[in-house]
This record gives structure tokens, C-alpha cells and sequence, in this order.
């Protein structure tokens, strides 16, 4: 019995310290976040070395798709829709896949992201955007696998993909001056009715200045399209604010109001919530 236990002591002390043990990946995974005029890029890619061997033509064969890395998919991911070669492609996180050859590669983003390397079925229904781009040889040597953001500016950059003496880079445009425009057109219109509700919010919340919530509140409802219910929430936020400025009678008509647009939204929480304040504020 006793030489069993020193068995399992010996295997369990063993599987620990396998279980400890450390070593680097031969292709350590990198993360690279660009920003490019108001467009976020990213990058989440595994990073093989050459370790002497022909890549391109070779390791990596010319003609057949290839993974642009290694381990699981390589991912990119744009924060705002992008062009690329006269085609849009929409903002959102795509696998990175290329077709390389002597002459050309072609740059594919593909839609599913939960492969690892290629996918067992390659789906052309899943492809959303492919462009086309010329590799140039370079007197440099580059020994570990690269991808890069390069040659930014407020409108466009390139994705560049670099590994032993080949660079390849895609050129995409970004809508820096359509954001910016747009920002500064929203700006220059004032704050929206949202603006004026959450700062109100913020009063009422942080217990300041009531007076000063009552007003934001009073413009975001005011600001209401025509035709348009006023969203009960806001007159629910309305009718706490009048109780703090011991206005019962003006919040018990609001919570009045309030609760007739939460009947109508069928929305149950605030139909007892404003039912219920209704009948604590009319205690006399």
C-alpha cells in the first residue's frame, strides 16, 4: 500500500510540473492597432520566421490560398467602412486570406473568423471583398512574418504584408472628411434631445442643482418631434425631479402622462413603477 502512494505522489508531482512548464511559440501571436484618420484598424496575427527556408514560391506555394500567417485565422477589423480598389467593404472584423503568385496576389477578406488556418470548405459565398496587388522584391531581408498599417494619412494607408525580400501592400481609403463632417454638423446644431435627458439624468442622480435638471429635462421633451409620443422615460425622469422640488401635484400629472405611454409601450416596469408613485405621492 505504501509503495502505492509513493507511485501516485511521484505521478502527480510529475504531472505538475509538466503542467508548469513554459516555452515560447515557434510563431508568437501579435496585435497592432492603427488608427487612420478616424478609422481603427486591427490586426490580431501568429508570426512565423524563415529560419532559412524558401518562402514564397516554396513553403508557401504561388496559386493557392494561403492563411497570411499561421496558427488560427489571421484577423482584421476596420471601425468604419473602408474602400478598397472602387469597392466598399463594410466595417467589421474579416479573416485575412491571400492568393499568392510570381506576378500578383490577390488580397482576400473572408467573412467567417473561426477557422483555424484555411477553412476545411472554402465558401465563395463568404468572401467579401478580394483586391489585387503586385509583390516587389526588396534588397532587404525580412526573417519574421510582418503585417503593418504604413503610409498613413487623414484619408487612406496601406495594409502591408512583408516575408523574406517580398513586400505586397493594399492601399485602402477611409472617411475621415464624411466623419468629420458629419461630427461637425452635429456639433454646430446643439445638443439633441438625448444630450439634454442625460444631463438632466445627471442632475437628478448626483443630487445638484434640481432646478437646472428640471430645465434639460424640460428642452429634451420639448425637443420631441411632432406627431411623436414623448418618450415615457423622460416624463418618468420629469415626475422624480418635480417630487425633489416638492412639486407633487405637477409630478403626479407627469407620472400621469408617463404611465399612459408605458401602457401604451406595453411596458410593464414602468407602468408599476409610475402606478406605484402615483399612489405614494397622493397620500396627503
Amino acid at each position: 500500500m505504501k509503495k502505492i502512494f509513493i507511485v501516485l505522489a511521484m505521478m502527480v508531482a510529475n504531472f505538475v510540473i509538466q503542467a508548469q512548464v513554459k516555452t515560447p511559440q515557434a510563431s508568437p501571436k501579435s496585435t497592432v492597432e492603427q488608427v487612420v484618420g478616424l478609422t481603427t484598424v486591427d490586426l490580431e496575427y501568429s508570426r512565423p520566421s524563415a529560419k532559412g527556408r524558401i518562402i514564397f514560391g516554396d513553403l508557401v506555394p504561388f496559386g493557392k490560398i494561403w492563411r497570411t500567417g499561421a496558427n488560427s485565422n489571421t484577423l482584421i477589423s476596420f471601425s468604419d467602412d473602408v474602400t478598397i480598389d472602387g469597392k466598399t467593404l463594410a466595417k467589421g472584423k474579416y479573416s485575412l486570406y491571400t492568393l499568392p503568385k510570381a506576378d500578383n496576389w490577390e488580397i482576400i477578406f473572408y467573412k467567417t473568423t473561426d477557422n483555424w488556418g484555411n477553412p476545411e470548405e472554402w465558401k465563395e459565398e463568404n468572401v467579401v471583398l478580394r483586391a489585387n496587388a503586385k509583390p516587389i522584391m526588396t534588397n532587404r531581408n525580412v526573417e519574421t512574418f510582418t503585417l503593418a498599417i504604413n503610409n498613413v494619412n487623414n484619408d487612406s494607408a496601406d495594409l502591408e504584408i512583408a516575408w523574406e525580400k517580398t513586400v505586397v501592400a493594399l492601399k485602402f481609403d477611409v472617411p475621415t472628411q464624411k466623419t468629420a463632417i458629419a461630427s461637425i454638423t452635429k456639433a454646430l446644431a446643439g445638443p439633441s434631445a438625448g444630450d439634454y435627458f442625460s444631463s438632466g439624468q445627471y442632475f437628478f442622480q448626483s443630487n445638484a442643482d434640481m432646478n437646472k435638471a428640471l430645465e434639460y429635462v424640460n428642452k429634451a421633451i420639448a425637443m420631441t418631434k411632432t406627431g411623436e409620443d414623448v418618450p415615457f422615460w423622460y416624463l418618468r425622469q420629469k415626475s422624480l425631479i418635480q417630487v425633489k422640488l416638492n412639486d407633487k401635484k405637477g409630478a403626479i400629472e407627469t407620472a400621469k402622462l408617463s404611465l399612459t405611454g408605458a401602457e401604451k409601450a406595453k411596458n410593464n416596469d414602468y407602468v408599476k413603477m409610475n402606478t406605484e408613485s402615483i399612489a405614494e405621492w397622493s397620500k396627503k
